[in-house]
């Protein structure tokens, strides 16, 4: 089975749970841009509950349509700071937050000049962090409909959207005494580090 979805911004937990069961995973790069998703944004937890973490981004008037491959990362409002400020205070106790940081900040630093490169360079590092040894693929074409092969969970992995299709196991967290579901990857790998990989599963 192929797994088929847009290009998410540290995807969450429940991309990960599909991707272990899938053979290869296709990333869609010839759709339109789409607000107010995971393709910009992922939630954290912190000490006041689950924060979005929003990267800001270029665009021309609302009604256009940008592909998601041209949507270039507005760096003036120096929001790549504040996400790090965020995820060390939300995650700096946390067990396997020093085993990791060093290599999700330097994907920060390198200062992608596109969205959709930010996104497939924290996508390859989780899969590598995560020991997920799966080919990663890029549509050719934008195609609506797609094969019994393929998983198409395009939009449908979604903010608004809870994976009902999910039985959802909880771990401990590093804020809060009930179990908060659907958070980014980053969540799962600084509280149960190399035990990730057996969580999803």
């Amino acid at each position: 089975m192929y797994l088929l979805t847009e290009a998410f911004y540290n995807p969450p937990v429940s991309y990960f749970w599909h991707a272990i069961r899938s053979e290869s995973l296709v990333v869609e790069r010839h759709e339109n841009y789409i607000k107010q998703s995971y393709r910009n944004r992922c939630h954290v937890l912190t000490a006041q509950g689950v924060q979005p973490l929003i990267v800001p981004v270029l665009r021309g008037s609302s009604k256009d349509k940008t592909l998601i491959t041209d949507i270039k990362i507005d760096y003036t409002q120096k929001w790549h700071n504040v996400h790090w400020r965020t995820l060390q205070a939300a995650y700096g106790r946390a067990p396997y937050f020093e085993f990791y940081s060093d290599y999700i900040q330097e994907v920060y630093e390198r200062k992608p000049k596109y969205l959709f490169q930010l996104n497939m360079d924290l996508l390859r590092l989780y899969l590598t962090l995560l020991k997920l040894n799966k080919p990663l693929l890029f549509t050719e074409t934008y195609e609506a409909e797609q094969p019994g092969s393929v998983l198409d969970l395009r939009n449908r992995i979604h903010p608004k959207i809870y994976p009902d299709n999910l039985h959802v196991n909880s771990y401990t967290q590093v804020f809060g005494k009930q179990f908060v579901p659907e958070l980014s990857i980053i969540d799962l790998l600084f509280t149960q580090g190399p035990a990730s990989h057996l969580y999803l599963q």
